[in-house]
């Protein structure tokens, strides 16, 4: 699993698709080379020695030709005229910019101009100025002497990195290779100011610039970040479940987090889960004289405060989600598939969580939002269709999946996937076998892979072909999902026969 994140060069996918990076990049060193050399001060005196290195180098690179000076002049100019409608995002808006354009000497966008995040658009003159101002001030020479002390960082922050990973991963039992063709990417680039959080979620990109603290990597945004990398996409298929919970957004009018959580019901509650997963999986400091029970009542009250916290500045289900947590750790599933009975339950204790937001007294500021979404994402038609699923309409999940499938508009692998469920769930065994044998040969997901496996191999238990059933289950054990619930399953299965549960 370490290997899964690349710590230097291009992003890889791994076997699923998924792309996690951690990386320096040529465009955001001349990004920064340009606005430092047009007074972006911040935290000057703050920043590791190789900024005002730089800083240093960049200024005598302009005061030896004179063509540097006037292309510096017109990047300035064109930096100082188009300041962001909020002074404090002046600088996040050439960050969106810059993980959007390739390398030097083009500096040209990625993507289509209409698909450029909105922030973004208002300095995309930006680019013809800054590689003119790069070809002049020879920012390429700059580069590639400083690249070996860049590479140093990633090198330095590669195990912290994936050490976070790991354990955030553990602590879900969700394997790093779930999320296919989506991508998590950290920039490291010391030339940006240590106490700037540059976090962004464009659809199904979730990226990250920062700058060394003190020459160290602060985890905390890294960890948010991460996690919504890995909670959104669990949210974002219930999304439509979660329209129910719409009252709780009149509770949080008068609190002080950003607008977008009192106005969509899902940011507000992956918000809040997202906290409390932070609170219950941040180490509480501890004495070496401390016994243990005195130990768990400290970290149970410091937990307490922090939960107390969260709920103050208007994420009113940290509580709810706080306390799920703690019996989630208890079991062994995924939270994949404890997450949905999360919010089942939640539905049904509704008015108790209402009233207790209700009675919360808000601060008057709460800490700045981490990740910007600038596009986010709409879930499909399968969103439903798991709904479905999960609510026992077996023949409804088969009439969406389907429908997918005829208009070839959706995931053909996860569609086939839910039409076998489906299919199972009504009895219609040979559909059944004939839609997982399908969904074996179209997808790359290693957890879809696996259960398709398992339920093969319980199909063929119950017509007592214990030869193929057995085939299947040690097929998903050697498939790559390495969850615990899949493991058991997929034992189990080889440890004696299946046998459906009585109705």
């Amino acid at each position: 699993m370490l290997g899964s994140l690349v710590a230097q060069g291009q992003p890889t996918p791994t076997a699923a698709g998924e792309k996690i990076t951690l990386d320096v990049s040529e465009t955001f060193f001349s990004f920064f080379a340009g606005l430092n050399s047009c007074g972006y001060d911040s935290e000057l005196s703050l920043s590791d020695p190789i900024r005002n290195q730089v800083r240093a180098d960049v200024i005598r690179a302009i005061a030896a030709s004179a063509d540097a000076q006037f292309e510096q002049k017109q990047l300035c100019d064109f930096v100082h005229d188009h300041p962001a409608p909020d002074s404090a995002h002046n600088i996040a808006q050439y960050v969106s910019l810059a993980f959007y354009t390739t390398e030097p000497p083009a500096f040209k966008t990625t993507i289509r101009e209409a698909d450029i995040p909105p922030d973004a658009l208002n300095v995309l003159g930006y680019l013809p100025r800054l590689q003119a101002f790069y070809d002049a001030a020879k920012l390429h020479l700059l580069w590639v002497k400083y690249q070996p002390q860049y590479q140093q960082y990633v090198e330095r922050f590669h195990d912290p990195v994936s050490q976070m990973i790991l354990t955030t991963d553990a602590y879900l039992r969700l394997p790093m290779s779930g999320f296919v063709s989506r991508r998590f990417s950290l920039i490291v680039e010391p030339l940006i100011a240590p106490g700037e959080v540059n976090a962004r979620n464009y659809g199904a990109d979730y990226l990250m610039a920062v700058a060394p603290d003190h020459g160290g990597l602060r985890m905390e945004p890294v960890r948010h970040t991460y996690l919504h990398y890995t909670v959104d996409p669990l949210a974002l298929r219930r999304a439509n479940r979660m329209q129910t919970l719409k009252p709780l957004l009149q509770t949080v009018a008068g609190a002080p987090i950003d607008e977008k959580f009192k106005s969509d019901i899902a940011l507000l509650v992956t918000e809040s889960l997202i906290h409390a997963i932070e609170i219950r999986t941040t180490p509480v400091a501890y004495t070496a004289n401390e016994d243990r029970k005195e130990r768990e009542r400290r970290i149970e009250n410091v937990r307490g405060h922090q939960v107390e916290d969260a709920v103050s500045q208007g994420y009113v289900l940290t509580h709810y989600f706080y306390d799920q947590l703690g019996n989630f750790e208890k079991g062994e599933e995924t939270f994949t598939d404890a997450f949905g009975p999360m919010l089942t339950n939640l539905n049904l204790e509704l008015g108790r969580e209402e009233k207790r937001a209700r009675e919360v007294t808000f601060v008057k500021q709460a800490a700045p939002d981490l990740v910007r979404v600038s596009v986010r994402p709409q879930g499909d038609t399968l969103d439903a269709a798991e709904e479905r699923l999960i609510a026992g309409d077996a023949k409804g999940a088969q009439e969406i999946a389907q429908g997918t499938l005829t208009a070839g508009s959706g995931d053909e692998a996860r569609a086939t996937f839910i039409m076998a469920r489906a299919a199972s769930l009504q009895g219609h065994m040979q559909d059944a076998i004939d839609n997982f044998e399908k969904t074996l040969q179209l997808s790359r997901d290693p957890r879809t892979l696996a259960w398709s496996h398992i339920y093969l191999a319980r199909i063929f238990d119950i017509r007592d072909d214990r030869e193929s059933a057995l085939k299947h289950y040690n097929a998903a054990l050697n498939v790559g999902d390495n969850t615990p619930d899949t493991k058991a399953a997929a034992e189990r299965g080889i440890e004696k026969p299946y046998e459906p549960a009585k109705k």
